[in-house]
C-alpha cells in the first residue's frame, strides 16, 4: 500500500471526501428522496382514484405500468445526454419534468388526462436516475462507495417513508389531488444543484480525451452492445429485471391489499408501510457497509435467498401484528436491501464514457418488466377472485430466485477504480 493510501486510510471514512464530493452526493440523494415521493404517493391512491373516477382498479394500476414504462425512455434519455454533456443539467431537467408532471396529474379533470401525466411522468423519474447516481458515484472515494451508494439508493425509502406519513397525515383532509400537489416541491432543488453542484472531474477529464483523440462515443448504447461488453451488459438487464419485480410485488400492490382484500382504514395500511420504508433506508447504512467489506455479489446472493421465506410470513395471515412485523422486515431483504446496492455496483460495471447510458438503460429496462406486475397482479386479484395474497407471494418468490441465478453469472466489483481513462475500443 503506498503511503498516501495509508495516510487515507488513518482518517475516518467521512473525511475523506471533499466537500464538492459532499455537496453532489447530497445533490442526488434529495433528487432521489422527491423522485420517491412523488412516484410511492400513487400507490397509496389507486384505490381512492378507481373509486372517484368510477374506473376499475386494473386500470388505475395501468397508470403504475405506463409511469414505469416511460422511465426508461427518460434514463435512456438522459444518460447519453448525460454522456454528452455533463451529469448536472439533465438533472435538473428531470426534477423539473416530473414536478410539473405531478403537478398537472394532480388538477386533471378525468381520468385520461391523470393518465397522461403521470405516464409522463415517468420519464422525468427514469431521467433522473442516471445523471444522479454518476454524479454521485464518479465523485465519491472508492473506500466508502458502496456504503455511499447504497445511501444514495435507501433514499427511495425515505421518499416512501414521507409519502406514506404524507397520505396518513392529510389524506382525510385534502384527498388524494391535494397529495398529488405536494409532489411540485422537488423543483426547488433546482437552485441548489445550479448553485452549488460541479461536473465530476473524471467525467470532465474523460470528454477531454475523447475530443482529443477524436474517440468521441456519439451513440453510447450501441456501444455497451458489442463484443466484449455484451455479456456484461445481458448479465445486468437480466439482474435489473428480476429486481424490479421483486420489489414491486412485494410493494406495488401492498396498499391495494391492505385496503380492498383487508378492508383496512388510513393508518392501518400506512404503518406498515411506513415501517417498511425506515427498514428500507436502515438497510441501505448496513448492507452498504458489508458490501464494502465482503462484495457486491454475496451481498445480494444473500438478500435474494432470504427474501423468499419471508414473504409468507406477511401475506398468509390476517392477523395484523404478523403483517407489519413480517412486512417491515421484508424492507431489510428483497423490499428494500436489494435495491439499496444499484448506483455503485451498475456503476463500477461500465467504464466512464458510456456509464450514464449503461446504467440509465440497465436499471431501467427493468421498469418494463416491473410495470407489468401491477396490472397483472390486479387481474388475478380481481378478475380471477384470487386476492392478492397468493399472486404477490408467486411474483415474489419467482422473481428473487431468478435474481439469484443472475448473480451467479455477474461480475465483482469490489474495489474497482473508477477512471477518466477511454476503456472501449
Amino acid at each position: 500500500m503506498s503511503t498516501a493510501a495509508a495516510n487515507v486510510h488513518q482518517i475516518p471514512w467521512w473525511k475523506e471526501p471533499t466537500k464538492d464530493q459532499w455537496l453532489a452526493w447530497v445533490a442526488a440523494w434529495l433528487g432521489w428522496t422527491l423522485d420517491a415521493f412523488d412516484f410511492t404517493i400513487f400507490l397509496l391512491l389507486m384505490v381512492p382514484i378507481s373509486k372517484d373516477f368510477g374506473v376499475p382498479l386494473t386500470e388505475v394500476a395501468v397508470v403504475f405500468t405506463l409511469t414505469l414504462w416511460m422511465r426508461l425512455i427518460g434514463a435512456t434519455a438522459s444518460g447519453w445526454l448525460a454522456d454528452r454533456i455533463g451529469r448536472k443539467k439533465p438533472l435538473m431537467i428531470s426534477i423539473a419534468w416530473f414536478s410539473v408532471c405531478n403537478l398537472f396529474a394532480g388538477l386533471a379533470p378525468t381520468f385520461w388526462l391523470l393518465l397522461l401525466f403521470r405516464t409522463a411522468l415517468g420519464i422525468g423519474m427514469g431521467a433522473e436516475w442516471p445523471a444522479g447516481a454518476a454524479l454521485a458515484m464518479e465523485t465519491w472515494p472508492q473506500r466508502s462507495r458502496g456504503f455511499m451508494g447504497s445511501v444514495l439508493q435507501g433514499s427511495w425509502g425515505l421518499g416512501a417513508l414521507l409519502s406514506s406519513g404524507a397520505y396518513a397525515l392529510f389524506y382525510d383532509s385534502i384527498g388524494w389531488r391535494g397529495l398529488l400537489l405536494i409532489g411540485v416541491l422537488p423543483a426547488l432543488l433546482i437552485v441548489y444543484i445550479r448553485i452549488y453542484v460541479k461536473e465530476p472531474a473524471i467525467w470532465v477529464e474523460n470528454r477531454r480525451r475523447q475530443r482529443l483523440e477524436n474517440r468521441e462515443f456519439r451513440v453510447p448504447l450501441i456501444s455497451i452492445f458489442k463484443r466484449g461488453m455484451l455479456a456484461n451488459t445481458l448479465t445486468a438487464c437480466w439482474m435489473m429485471a428480476s429486481a424490479f419485480v421483486v420489489g414491486y410485488s412485494v410493494g406495488g400492490m401492498f396498499p391495494s391489499y391492505l385496503q380492498k382484500d383487508l378492508g383496512l382504514p388510513t393508518a392501518y395500511v400506512a404503518l406498515p408501510i411506513m415501517l417498511q420504508s425506515l427498514m428500507f433506508f436502515i438497510s441501505a447504512m448496513l448492507w452498504g457497509w458489508f458490501a464494502d467489506r465482503h462484495g457486491r455479489r454475496l451481498t445480494l446472493l444473500i438478500i435474494a435467498l432470504v427474501t423468499i421465506p419471508i414473504t409468507p410470513l406477511y401475506l398468509l395471515t390476517t392477523n395484523y401484528s404478523m403483517i407489519v412485523v413480517f412486512f417491515t422486515l421484508q424492507g431489510f431483504f428483497g423490499g428494500g436491501g436489494m435495491h439499496t446496492q444499484w448506483p455503485h455496483y451498475l456503476s463500477e460495471r461500465f467504464p466512464t464514457e458510456v456509464r450514464a447510458t449503461a446504467t440509465g438503460f440497465c436499471y431501467h429496462q427493468g421498469a418494463i418488466f416491473g410495470g407489468l406486475v401491477g396490472p397483472v397482479l390486479a387481474f388475478f386479484a380481481t378478475n380471477w377472485h384470487m386476492g392478492f395474497a397468493i399472486p404477490m407471494l408467486i411474483g415474489t418468490t419467482v422473481a428473487s430466485i431468478s435474481v439469484y441465478i443472475a448473480m451467479l453469472f455477474s461480475p465483482e466489483t469490489k474495489g474497482t477504480e473508477i477512471v477518466p481513462d477511454i476503456q472501449l475500443a
